[in-house]
């Protein structure tokens, strides 16, 4: 206690005693001011986080106000940007490549089924299947099979954010004896009524059913998507076409089958709509592709050997007009000049020429690109290997690198497969099984004995192999010690079925033996991986060298 709290204290404890108190308050603030985050990441008092005065709002906010801007960003960059459209076309090829194909899996042992009655009953939905999918009347407009939907569908979500597709059921015909067609429209169309251009309603509410609607998205009370409102044109589009939305329902109300399929990726809670994917990354691949275009038009203009022409009279008149073809040329004054490979320009009395050393392009461009390529792939969960297609690394590092983007392939395969493939076969195998193609007993009658009929999984593009004389033994001794199966490897290893590989087997075996030929193959251990190969003749080229019998031809 200090003299003035002394005094105080002698002359009004009352005061004395409200000082005291307001300093235990001040001490206590102190100590709450400087724990925690408050000396890293919530610092507002360190250099570094002064000037950052970070906001986050609602999901809709922050998302669905934004989601046109991005859109038209990320297909700007799809369409102009190199890195851009690698990004999402290796994403598509790898995901989806050909098509996901149905494997179905059925629970025979719930059922009561053999094993031989479960795979007849598998073989007959897979042949049904596909004589619907491989058919473009499975799609509205009659322009894509379900595999080409697929693929589109993949490319619309991650350039998008998301992918929406109408589940509509047209007549049937002779040659195509089901009527459900699957119907993908642009994510734009998907919109709150009477919005245009860029102007999103985040809060706009329903006339009949008093639900909220974000961005098309109709919404109850409890936070359930319960209609999407889909607009007969482009909410942005020039063309004179009125613009009239529809209310669909979300899913049907006896059956539960969904009538709109919504595929995004959701990064928070309450989320209704997908962010697309080049969104983290949308700045960056713009600079870089600035970036690349100076370097590229200074290695032109360099390789038209550039001049500047300077006049002792101060002419002001126009200079060079560009770098045209003689068919594209504006101008045929005399004061005008142009570049181009092997051009020869008159000058006039008292001009003369300067040549122009641009010192491009800079000799450190692709190691700058490359670092900036690593860092968009990074945010990718794409490695840049395969981003920039160029492969230069040892094999453990691009075995490394292939694993981990494939770890981010097959996440957004499953995806695909749990928002749009299980779905529409769950729908389709609903129709087959009441118009009687298959035969299901129970199917209508109990939800557990549909959920056994429609188990299935959905195989597409295989990873690939490196070292495939390596990687085929491995997945052999997988087999061996029981941590794996045939039918696993084959998947996963080829894309392919491995009950198909036996019969084809099967048939070209007795082939051969028809035709007098041997079927005996070579046994594993005598297989050797490329590395053993590369060591071998290595081995044999040093042994020449010692021997002088070495003649620089290469092998014998």
């Amino acid at each position: 206690m200090n003299i003035i709290d002394k005094m105080v204290e002698t002359v009004s404890p009352t005061s004395a005693l409200r000082r005291q108190q307001s300093r235990m308050k001040l001490e206590m603030i102190r100590s709450f001011q400087n724990s925690g985050y408050d000396e890293s990441g919530a610092s507002r008092s360190k250099n570094s986080m002064r000037g950052w005065a970070a906001r986050s709002l609602s999901p809709q906010e922050d998302i669905d106000k934004n989601l046109p801007t991005l859109r038209q960003r990320s297909r700007s960059l799809y369409m102009s940007a190199p890195i851009a459209a690698s990004a999402i076309k290796t994403n598509r090829t790898n995901i989806v490549g050909q098509g996901l194909r149905l494997k179905s899996t059925i629970d025979s042992e719930f059922l009561g089924m053999s094993a031989e009655e479960a795979a007849q009953w598998q073989r007959t939905a897979e042949r049904e299947f596909e004589l619907w999918a491989d058919s473009k009347f499975c799609d509205s407009t009659r322009t894509n099979n379900f595999y080409e939907i697929q693929q589109t569908a993949c490319m619309s979500w991650l350039m998008n954010g998301d992918a929406c597709v109408l589940m509509e059921y047209d007549r049937q015909h002779s040659f195509f004896p089901y009527g459900l067609r699957v119907h993908l429209i642009e994510s734009d169309r998907i919109s709150t009524p009477h919005s245009t251009g860029n102007n999103v309603n985040l809060f706009a509410t329903d006339q009949n059913t008093k639900n909220r609607i974000f961005n098309g998205v109709e919404v109850d009370d409890n936070g359930r998507v319960v209609a999407y409102h889909v607009c007969s044109t482009y909410p942005n589009s020039n063309l004179r076409a009125a613009k009239k939305w529809s209310r669909v329902k979300a899913f049907g109300e006896k059956t539960g089958t969904p009538n709109v399929l919504m595929i995004y990726e959701t990064e928070r809670p309450e989320q209704y709509r997908g962010v697309p994917y080049l969104a983290p990354v949308i700045e960056a691949l713009k600079q870089l592709t600035r970036y690349s275009e100076a370097e590229m038009m200074a290695a032109v203009i360099n390789g038209f050997f550039t001049v500047f022409i300077t006049s002792e009279n101060g002419t002001t008149e126009t200079g060079f007009t560009g770098v045209v073809d003689d068919e594209d040329r504006m101008t045929n004054d005399d004061s005008s000049y142009e570049l181009g490979p092997g051009m020869v320009n008159m000058l006039q009395p008292g001009e003369k020429i300067e040549i122009a050393d641009a010192k491009r392009p800079s000799t450190n461009f692709d190691a700058f690109t490359t670092a900036l390529a690593k860092y968009i792939g990074a945010a990718l969960e794409i490695p840049v290997e395969l981003l920039t297609k160029h492969f230069s690394s040892s094999y453990s590092a691009s075995r490394a690198a292939l694993l981990e983007a494939w770890k981010a392939f097959k996440m957004k395969r499953s995806w695909l497969a749990a928002d749009l493939c299980q779905p529409v076969y769950e729908i389709f195998l609903t129709e087959a099984i009441a118009s009687g193609r298959i035969k299901a007993p129970g199917f209508f009658l109990d939800p557990m004995i549909k959920k056994a009929y429609c188990g299935a999984q959905w195989n597409g593009p295989a990873q690939g192999m490196l070292d495939p004389v390596k990687e085929v033994s491995a997945a052999e001794k997988r087999i061996n010690i029981g941590i794996s199966t045939r039918q696993k490897e084959t998947i996963e290893m080829t894309g392919g079925d491995f009950e198909s590989n036996v019969s084809q087997l099967a048939r070209e075996k007795d082939l051969m033996e028809k035709a007098g030929l041997s079927t005996t193959m070579n046994s594993p251990a005598e297989e050797k991986t490329e590395k053993e190969n590369d060591d071998e003749d290595n081995e044999k080229k040093q042994n020449r060298k010692s021997d002088g019998t070495d003649n620089g031809d290469g092998d014998e």
